[in-house]
């Protein structure tokens, strides 16, 4: 596919198999759960049911970056083969990992000078992000180049829109995202937070809707608001889940009938283990192209 390689970490939550399609890289972040580390490494060391039902249990997560070793390893095995990268990164809105990737760059620049390496700060998170890695892929596939290629996602990442809601507040609550007193009167009234990912990646509350009924019918509604193209769009839609597959494919069904002319079914993925230790279960967040993102 080219003289070059798409790549990324396992926080776009596609699935193994999907990566390996696609023809697209990746590396993986860390957890720890319980007393124990692991490689989020799309499910395999533990299943998602698992992580979610040790979290709910009282088990601690932590999460850590891909460290700059780790960038070196993957970037040099393809400069050795004479390929060139473009990688991208997990939003510096939530993650250090951007600058992790650009030393291990420039530690390599030295010894390949021949080699490009281009390292792209998706401003994006979970599938989402792995939106942005599957229309890299299309274009790849369709012939672009690298430097092309490389301008074209600098100049469109904010066009993916990243929208959120949670109906279980527990672990947004331990990790102080939102309060205590605001977390157990949300959860007293059925309270599930609408949220979205600005235009510096990091997350924004937007709305405070009444009801899991209203706030599935809510997000598809902010993606008619800013599809591109509105009910016309034609693109293609991610979506993402912990472990609440049942809303998922209510929110699915009502895009596929909302927007008739999308590119394909929804694709539902599981947030994978870096993301979900801050969501915890109960997070649907859904992904599509449209205007800009702004503030």
């Amino acid at each position: 596919m080219g003289d070059y390689i798409l790549s990324c970490c396992s926080t776009a939550d596609l699935s193994k198999e999907h990566f390996h399609k696609r023809d697209i890289q990746y590396v993986c972040f860390h957890f720890t759960l319980g007393d124990r580390e692991y490689m989020d490494d799309l499910g395999e060391s533990v299943p998602p049911a698992e992580l979610y039902r040790r979290m709910v249990a009282g088990e601690d997560t932590k999460t850590s970056q891909v460290s700059v070793a780790e960038y070196e390893a993957l970037f040099e095995k393809n400069l050795k083969q004479g390929k060139d990268i473009l990688h991208v990164t997990l939003s510096t809105g939530i993650s250090g990992t951007y600058n992790s990737a650009c030393v291990a760059r420039e530690n390599l620049s030295e010894r390949y000078p021949d080699r490009k390496i281009y390292v792209v700060d998706s401003l994006g998170a979970s599938s989402g992000y792995g939106l942005i890695m599957e229309t890299l892929a299309d274009l790849r596939d369709a012939g672009m180049g690298i430097d092309e290629l490389h301008q074209w996602i600098e100049s469109h990442k904010l066009e993916l829109h990243h929208w959120f809601f949670s109906t279980d507040l527990t672990f947004y609550i331990r990790g102080g995202r939102i309060s205590r007193t605001a977390g157990f009167i949300g959860s007293v009234m059925g309270i599930c937070p609408l949220l979205n990912m600005d235009n510096e990646g990091k997350l924004i509350p937007r709305e405070k809707i009444r009801t899991k009924k209203k706030v599935i019918r809510r997000i598809v509604d902010k993606m008619e608001e800013n599809a591109r193209d509105g009910r016309d769009y034609s693109g293609k839609c991610f979506l993402s889940q912990s472990e609440c597959m049942e809303d998922a494919r209510e929110v699915a069904a009502l895009v596929e009938e909302r927007f008739p002319k999308l590119d394909g079914k929804v694709q539902i993925f599981p947030i994978g283990a870096t993301i979900g230790s801050h969501t915890g279960p109960g997070t649907i967040a859904l992904f599509f192209w449209g205007g800009e993102r702004k503030n």
